[in-house]
Formats: C-alpha cells, structure tokens, sequence
C-alpha cells in the first residue's frame, strides 16, 4: 500500500529553558492511501497538539513528518498557506459554513481560492454533490437546510479538492447523537467510497469505532493502538472502552 503521511520521532516541547513542558514524546507512526484513523487520549495527552503539527499549525521541535514523500517540517513559513490548500482538508466542529453563500457557493469557494479553472468549478461541485446526495439543496442557504445537509456540504468542501489528507478535530463534539451518528455515516462513506484518507482526533469512543484504526496517546506518547479488522462496529466499539478503562478512568474521564 501507499504511505500518506509518515512521523518520525516528533517530539513537540514548550516553554524554555527550565520551565519546558513536553507534549509530545519520539512519536512515530505511519498512515496509508484510504486508511481512516482515530487518535484518542485523555485531556492533556498530547492528541490535538499533534494534529496541530500534521496540519502545519504549529510546528515540531525535533522529528520529521512527510506527506506523500515532502518534508513538512522543512517548508518555509511563507509557504505554508499554499501547502495546506493544495494538500490537506478540513473538518470543523462547528462546520463554518458562510450564511450568505448558497451551498454550492460554500463548497465553491476552496476551489476559487485554489485558483480553479472557471469552466471545470460547476461540473466538480455536481459530480461532488451527486456523491453526497446534496445535489438537489445547492441552490439554497444553510439556514434552509437540516443539520445533517450542512454536514454533507462541509464535507464536500473539505474533499472537493481531493486533498491527500482530511483532518477532522472532534468533529461530532457539538453534535447530538442523532446528528452526530448521521455525520459520521457521511464520513465513512467518503472514506470507503471515494477512499479518502482521514486522521480524527476524538474523546468519544462511539465516534472513534468508525475508524479502521486507532492510536491512543497518554502523557504525549502512543500507548497502544486497535484495529478493527474484520470486526464489527460494535465489538470494535467494547475493544475501545476495553483500552481506555486500562489507561485509567473510563470513558466517562477521557476527554
């Protein structure tokens, strides 16, 4: 298989000299084309700090991270903005869709800020909203929409560009259950039908069983890791709670 995203011993440190808090402790890891990944830990862990580094937010101390063969950590600061809208989606808790733009102009508008062609736009954001089943609201406002129709249109706008890699910080954290379960449907399917390679940072385990795989940080470091296999959901689901009962707590203290 196709290596995506590769880390190589990060470590992330701050403060200075005497005062230094790691966050992140020689983490090393690999994700393939297509894999789903899940990364769980307890408050402090470590886990939004590292996707903070796999997305070019903030930056490692010591390590490298490669993205399809580029070295992230070695990009110029001037160059970073491009990176990540040539290279990398988004998925927002609280979606960030613009009121005053129609669904298709929402999903429109990463392909005019990465310079699209203006004849292939309207066929993209067709082809795309035929797959989520968005097709027939493009006209219409997010405040004319469900909630679950606004989750399709942010994921449309996260994938419309093909990014390499879809990040996506506790996605369903605002979300009621209902909602929450409808969203996460939605990005299994962009993973298992169009084979987008995703890496999720979540406190939820219901959320975390959607993954194919899941690391486990605890005190900036990966304590272990699960996949599911051939597993069920629900089988996959009890394995979870299994692991976060034995780093200490349950799931009701792992946030």
């Amino acid at each position: 298989m196709n290596t995506i995203l590769r880390l190589e011993h990060i470590q992330k440190y701050y403060g200075n000299q005497g005062n230094i808090t790691k966050a992140l402790k020689d983490i090393s890891f690999s994700v393939e084309a297509g894999e789903f990944l899940g990364i769980m830990g307890a408050s402090g862990s470590g886990k939004t700090t590292l996707l903070n580094c796999i997305s070019t937010i903030d930056m490692v101390s010591a390590g490298h991270i490669f993205l399809e063969g580029t070295d992230i950590t070695e990009i110029k600061p001037k160059s970073l903005a491009r990176f990540r809208r040539e290279n990398l989606g988004f998925v927002f808790q609280d979606l960030n869709l613009l009121d005053t733009l129609t669904i298709s102009e929402n999903i429109a508008l990463v392909l005019a800020i990465n310079k699209t062609p203006a004849q292939s736009v309207e066929p993209r954001i067709l082809e795309m909203a035929q797959k989520l089943n968005i097709h027939d609201i493009l006209n219409k406002y997010p405040y004319q929409v469900s909630g679950g129709q606004k989750q399709r249109c942010a994921c449309a706008r996260a994938i419309i560009n093909n990014p390499k890699l879809l990040l996506a910080d506790e996605p369903t954290g605002a979300l009621d259950s209902h909602s929450a379960q409808m969203f996460l449907s939605t990005i299994q399917c962009i993973n298992e039908q169009l084979g987008a390679t995703i890496l999720m940072v979540t406190h939820d385990a219901f959320t975390a069983s959607y993954a194919s795989r899941i690391l486990f940080l605890k005190d900036g470091e990966i304590f272990t890791e699960l996949r599911k296999g051939s597993e069920n959901r629900s089988a996959f689901f009890q394995k979870i709670l299994n692991v976060l009962t034995i780093m200490g707590g349950g799931q009701s203290h792992v946030c």
